[in-house]
């Protein structure tokens, strides 16, 4: 089986960060183990003090962010056999609680990272045609536009959770269905700006469904010329002053997820140069945290592991080619 597209992301996004100092790799690697909860899982940020009774609100463990810290630790190559032993106790209680695509993809990652990391196989009781029973229950997501949906009651397919379900596949070592169907599900969410929307009624082109459309493209199909210019036009109108990449050409500011996945894009469309990797670094680097962590945009207070995530994903996307370790600024609060 060819290595999943996650994990090779995974590879690319380290190899880039193992040039950074062991010291402020380490800084958010403590910042990260700082979001983990005693159940061993990892939750956002929640709401912030002031607006709770007590504690923070929103801070249980959620398979989605358990998923991003994992992915964080990853990139910093620091996910420890003892991090997974701790991790897998949240993973054993969740096994059973996954309604949603998102839900699905990341517990079936996070357990393939902990057996990975610990040798803890999570998958050890199912019986031994899980791949084919969980391909299955992935078919149930499929809404009858050929994508697929975030619930099994979704009426209309998502590409974003199309994506998610596609890399499904690949981890599990599955065939995807009908492909066709999806990939012509993908081509009809194009719109004349050259991007594409999430759900079919919608007109404004967004960078993270773009994103996703030419994830599932490479994966099941091909880019023609005419395509690729298509989508590298929209990737350049949405490019940000700050440096960074908008969610849509609306958004009047940059945020480190449409950033990474924007850039991500152009890499894997070969166009490095829509945007300029100087002032992307300088974007990503003002976002972060003197004591760890990485905020979501310029206006934003907080840090959380999703966030983190993206930016760390990004620096390693941007230092995977060098070949001298970078030299970045000052961090900023």
């Amino acid at each position: 089986m060819a290595h999943p597209y996650l994990f090779r992301l995974d590879d690319r996004l380290s190899r880039g960060l193992s040039q950074w100092d062991q010291a402020r790799r380490e800084r958010h690697r403590q910042f990260i183990l700082t979001q983990q909860n005693e159940d061993g899982g990892f939750g956002g940020r929640g709401l912030p003090v002031e607006y709770a009774n007590e504690e923070p609100e929103g801070r249980e463990s959620d398979l989605y962010y358990t998923a991003f810290a994992i992915r964080a630790l990853s990139a910093l190559k620091s996910f420890t056999a003892d991090d997974a032993r701790r991790v897998s106790r949240f993973l054993d209680l969740a096994r059973h609680h996954q309604a949603t695509v998102i839900d699905v993809v990341s517990w079936l990652y996070s357990a393939l990272m902990v057996q990975g990391a610990s040798g803890i196989n999570l998958m050890a009781q199912a019986d031994s045609n899980w791949p084919e029973q969980l391909a299955m229950r992935l078919e149930g997501f499929r809404s009858s536009d050929g994508g697929y949906a975030k619930t099994h009651e979704g009426a209309l397919g998502s590409t974003y959770h199309s994506f998610l379900v596609a890399l499904c596949y690949e981890l599990i070592g599955q065939t995807l269905r009908a492909p066709q169907d999806l990939v012509s599900f993908i081509k009809a969410r194009q719109r004349d700006d050259g991007g594409f929307v999430e759900i079919a009624p919608m007109k404004r082109s967004g960078t993270n469904p773009t994103a996703a459309a030419v994830g599932i493209l490479t994966l099941h199909s091909s880019i023609g010329p005419n395509m690729r210019a298509d989508v590298l036009a929209y990737l350049a109108e949405v490019t940000s002053d700050e440096g960074g990449f908008q969610a849509n050409s609306r958004i009047p500011f940059a945020d480190s997820l449409s950033t990474f996945t924007g850039y991500l894009t152009c890499l894997d469309l070969q166009a490095p140069d829509v945007i300029d990797p100087r002032r992307l670094e300088r974007f990503i680097l003002a976002l972060e945290h003197p004591e760890g962590g990485f905020r979501a945009a310029a206006w934003d207070q907080s840090t959380d592991v999703e966030y983190t995530f993206y930016a760390l994903g990004t620096l390693g996307l941007l230092w995977s080619d060098k070949p001298e370790p970078p030299k970045p600024s000052s961090v900023s609060s």
